[in-house]
């Protein structure tokens, strides 16, 4: 069932299982950084391993649950898994001790999120008609980033009313987060099994491989590059932080960012539909540059602000049209091995970038992070120019 958009209901249901789980990770990841800094006593570099490792294994996981998706043929199943392991996982974050308990509970909820994640966006082609595919993919997109911004604001709200007491924010975090699971559960249908077409014979097959063609290939090669220029978000809440953002309104970063890129991912997702999506992307690249450049040279926090528009802004236009560039060169029966393979190579791309980023911050300084997410831009960018003239 379409909605008056031309939309599936099951999409916009997934949107909204998004939404939910968003404002609970958001919630929590908009605090963490201060919470390890400030209680915890983590450096640059740790936060840096930290969020690389988990983001990094929620993209290499993706890799494995797609492919069973492919071969199971069916999707839901999967999802549920692994929006429920994520909800499990919001209590840890409250009970956290240590730096390691932080890093357990990150990489529960990152496994979570990779066991969901090429299923999910698998599902959403399943349910969807080529020709309104990039406009599915935006508006799920848009209101996850609704949730992603709703969860800052919130966290602001909890800290001020609860006296800046990170663990009972950290609980709260726990609602949103079954609300997801449940609507999940009961609001949205798998299509029937002719949705997809010929499934693999076993789960892993690396001759399943041959059935993707160089354009495929030349995306992922493309986010991999693309995925080394933006870091974790945890060094834009730093840098706020650095610049003079007292900590109970250090999740204003994410805020700012995720309204931004809300604003804009389903608006660029119908670009996508009706123009060069390379054009799109180095559009998107272009404005990372600008956002690292204005990010590494900031004096205070106004000019902090305006990095972080443009962030969002670079999120908006890119983040949407890349799930639609994979969708629409892998074949129908392995779109989830597709989006497994694109979300390993750039899963093993931000666990450098993040790790990295920890490193020169400490050893170098915050505007050399950023300078160099300028120049891996330039590089993703140089590397489309010639794909084009090829």
């Amino acid at each position: 069932m379409a909605s008056s958009t031309g939309i599936p209901r099951g999409v916009w249901m997934l949107g909204f299982v998004s939404l939910f789980m968003d404002v609970s990770s958001e919630l929590i990841h908009s605090l963490l950084p201060v919470f390890m800094v400030s209680s915890l006593g983590a450096t640059a570099l740790m936060v840096g391993v930290v969020e690389g490792v988990a983001e990094a294994t929620a993209l290499i996981v993706k890799v494995f649950s797609g492919t069973i998706s492919d071969w199971l043929g069916k999707r839901k199943g999967l999802t549920v898994l692994g929006y429920g392991l994520g909800a499990l996982s919001k209590p840890v974050f409250a009970l956290a001790l240590s730096v390691q308990w932080v890093f357990v509970a990150r990489f529960m909820d990152r496994v979570g999120k990779g066991i969901r994640g090429a299923p999910r966006d698998a599902l959403i082609a399943d349910l969807t008609p080529p020709e309104i595919r990039g406009a599915a993919y935006g508006l799920r997109q848009s209101l996850d980033t609704v949730g992603a911004f709703l969860g800052p604001l919130l966290a602001i709200a909890l800290m001020v009313l609860w006296a800046g007491d990170f663990r009972a924010v950290f609980w709260f975090a726990v609602i949103p987060a079954v609300l997801a699971v449940l609507l999940l559960i009961f609001g949205v249908r798998e299509p029937g099994t002719g949705a997809v077409h010929a499934r693999p014979t076993s789960p892993v097959h690396w001759g399943n491989l041959a059935e993707f063609g160089g354009a495929y290939w030349w995306i992922v090669v493309a986010g991999g590059v693309f995925t080394l220029a933006r870091f974790s978000e945890a060094f834009l809440i730093l840098r706020a932080q650095q610049l003079g953002l007292a900590d109970s309104f250090a999740p204003l970063v994410l805020v700012i960012m995720n309204l931004v890129y809300a604003v804009s991912a389903y608006p660029s997702g119908r670009l996508a539909d009706r123009m060069s999506h390379r054009k799109l992307l180095a559009a998107g690249l272009a404005v990372l540059i600008l956002s690292d450049l204005v990010l590494a040279q900031a004096q205070g926090l106004a000019a902090v602000v305006a990095g972080v528009v443009l962030w969002g802004l670079h999120m908006g236009l890119t983040q949407g049209l890349l799930a639609t560039m994979v969708a629409g060169a892998a074949p129908a029966h392995l779109r989830g091995t597709a989006f497994g393979l694109f979300n390993l190579v750039s899963g093993v791309a931000m666990l450098i970038a993040s790790v990295l980023a920890g490193l020169l911050w400490d050893e170098i300084g915050a505007a050399t992070t950023f300078y160099a997410g300028a120049a891996f831009s330039m590089l993703a960018l140089a590397l489309l120019i010639l794909r084009r003239r090829s």
